[in-house]
């Protein structure tokens, strides 16, 4: 049976709701505290509630997002490593397999994303090396910006920076507003040097059990969608396609070309028909024009990916071949914002579905 995911909270202002409470983190709160336990002993972490949703931001992990919960249900996929902080093996090529969490989202980038590459006698780890950088000036803040919005953020600062190298800063402001199953990333990317630098960026987003299921939707507004290697695009017919899990199958990747509005505004969704909601990100393809669907339908990595970038999934190698490696100007300072919301019911699907006949196909 479809459960409701009607908010309670709902059209309230700040009288009415504080009528009915002893305390505002009845129902919102932010809530820092230390894991104490394997690898990912002393990690910091924010716990964030907003009524029915509530996630998790690893402080020691460049802000993302570890865990995403709607009306109690997990959402997001956690990888066989579980939590864990920076390790020895992290920026050593394809070790990093041996750390990377999953999580709701981590972030990938700034010299390479993807597969490692080695260039002469650089080596360029596998996703790069923010998705485990420390962050530092962090702030919680828990506020009423009117009577009509009571907002909650997260903010801190992740430095990349070497002797004689690169010296780039990720800002990153994570924000949610009471009653509304909405979170909002805004990531300032500040290049601190005289030099331009490399900035390859991808936010690699992963939904698992038990939201992910064989009663899942795909919406994805697809021009052209290819796969990555010759197994996926053997497959390219069941992209959008979620199955039960199943031993031994190999991870797929589907390349797609996405429609926008006019002002190139898109999304991606998922949404799972047993379980009556959804959850869709929003971004620009301005900002983020190449966007990659991960999926893995094995036993034990059992996981969809979305993954909106400004580089291809083929990584630094390609982009160094082609000669477009996207960069940052000195003293230059990029603002990338996007969202994850949550589609509550049947209705709001077909709204978005709807949606998508507006936009433009950017490549007529």
């Amino acid at each position: 049976m479809a459960t409701s995911c009607q908010f309670r909270i709902i059209n309230m202002n700040r009288k009415t709701l504080l009528e009915k409470v002893g305390n505002i983190q009845q129902v919102a709160h932010i809530r820092t505290s230390r894991m104490s336990e394997g690898r990912s002993n002393n990690m910091r972490m924010a716990t964030v509630k907003n009524d029915d949703l509530s996630y998790q931001i690893m402080l020691d992990k460049c802000l993302d997002i570890s865990q995403l919960e709607y009306k109690g249900i997990n959402i997001n996929f956690l990888s066989k490593p579980g939590l864990n902080g920076r390790n020895s093996f992290d920026t050593n090529g394809a070790e990093a397999l041996r750390s990377i969490m999953g999580g709701m989202f981590f972030t990938c980038g700034f010299e390479n994303i993807c597969a490692p590459y080695v260039k002469g006698d650089t080596q360029y780890p596998m996703h790069g090396r923010m998705r485990t950088t420390p962050a530092e000036n962090v702030c919680t803040d828990c506020y009423w910006v009117d009577d009509e919005t009571y907002q909650m953020s997260v903010s801190g600062e992740m430095v990349e920076a070497q002797l004689f190298g690169e010296h780039l800063s990720l800002r990153r402001k994570i924000t949610t507003s009471l009653g509304v199953p909405k979170i909002n990333i805004c990531d300032e990317i500040i290049n601190q040097t005289c030099r331009v630098e490399p900035i390859m960026l991808l936010y690699h987003c992963n939904f698992g059990y038990p939201f992910l299921s064989d009663k899942c939707e795909l919406i994805i507004p697809a021009i052209k969608t290819v796969g990555r290697e010759d197994y996926s695009q053997s497959n390219i017919k069941n992209w959008d396609k979620v199955s039960s899990p199943k031993d031994g199958v190999e991870e797929e990747v589907f390349i797609h070309s996405l429609k926008a509005d006019e002002n190139g505004m898109t999304f991606v969704g998922i949404f799972n028909q047993e379980l009556g909601f959804g959850v869709r990100i929003n971004f620009n393809i301005i900002d983020l024009p190449y966007f990659m669907e991960w999926k893995s339908m094995a036993s034990n990595d059992y996981v969809i990916g979305f993954e909106p970038s400004n580089s291809s999934v083929y990584g630094r190698a390609l982009h160094e071949v082609e000669g477009n490696i996207p960069f940052i100007a000195p003293y230059e300072k990029k603002i990338i914002s996007w969202s994850f919301e949550i589609i509550k019911d049947e209705n709001e699907k077909f709204k978005l579905i709807d949606k998508i006949k507006d936009f433009t196909n950017k490549e007529e």
